[in-house]
């Protein structure tokens, strides 16, 4: 791709952000007029309290998790993530917080085949570590490990770490329709000069999630959960378009104020042809 048309995707990607913010901007810019022309007669500015209260009464949990799907899917939406999404390859190194103490260096390679939600999806989950290589893998509702060949039961607590993945997750909001997922607005707040909007989903099984979306460019740039007593919070970094689809290239999760994980992906590729026998249990 030239960089007139890299140049010319960006420019309709920031458009299309401000479009979906339009409401919101266009009672700031009346506020500003307001400011900009001195005092106002007071039936003026009741006129400009009662604009801005309507557009954020306009402003609902389903428009902003709609409008994070369209940006996600490169303006194309639910159907573009479908349609190129079918499967998921991805490669990336990890850095990940072991027993010891110390952060410990992995690669990774995850296999994805899209399912009818997420309860539905195939997911396969290698990490190979200097000293030692295995997989997680989720099919259906069951996760089970395989390690030389021959399948395990993994520990609990690598399990719901894995499962924690993938149900507090981006992919877990994209596909809330899908999943039967709850989604609530938990209202809007500034953090260090980033505007959110705060969007709160529960899932059929009861897991919540709250995610930051961006106010000015609808990505998801934050997600809290909270599992065992411990507050989670996964931050993403580093968007670019893969196959005309957005991905964070780097997240990091930590535990409290404890960093837990790093990972960064290398390289991520979508509808290529996966063998079902990476899912098989034997």
């Amino acid at each position: 791709m030239g960089k007139s048309s890299i140049f010319s995707r960006l420019k309709s990607l920031a458009a299309a952000a401000f479009c979906l913010a339009a409401v919101g901007a266009s009672a700031v810019a009346q506020d500003g007029a307001a400011n900009n022309t001195g005092a106002k007669k007071p039936k003026d500015e009741k006129r400009s309290a009662d604009t801005k209260d309507s557009s954020a009464k306009q402003t609902t949990a389903e428009g902003v998790a709609e409008s994070t799907i369209l940006i996600y899917g490169g303006l194309g939406g639910r159907d573009r993530l479908n349609q190129i999404r079918k499967t998921a390859i991805e490669r990336g190194r990890l850095s990940i917080l072991g027993e010891s103490g110390q952060m410990e260096e992995a690669t990774y390679q995850t296999w994805v085949v899209r399912g009818d939600n997420l309860s539905k999806e195939k997911i396969r989950f290698d990490q190979e570590y200097p000293t030692v290589r295995y997989s997680l893998v989720r099919t259906g509702d069951k996760t089970f490990g395989v390690f030389n060949n021959s399948v395990f039961n993994p520990r609990s607590d690598a399990a719901k770490t894995f499962e924690n993945r993938i149900y507090h997750g981006l992919e877990a909001l994209l596909r809330y329709k899908e999943n039967g997922s709850k989604i609530e607005l938990a209202g809007r707040e500034k953090i260090l000069g980033v505007d959110y909007h705060i969007l709160d989903l529960t899932d059929t099984q009861g897991r919540k999630t709250r995610y930051y979306i961006s106010a000015k460019s609808f990505r998801v740039m934050m997600i809290d959960y909270e599992d065992g007593g411990v507050k989670y919070r996964r931050k993403f970094y580093d968007y670019n378009y893969a196959q005309g689809t957005l991905v964070p290239f780097r997240s990091t999760l930590t535990a409290g104020d404890k960093l837990v994980e790093e990972s960064r992906v290398l390289t991520i590729t979508f509808g290529q042809k996966v063998d079902d026998s990476l899912f098989a249990e034997g």
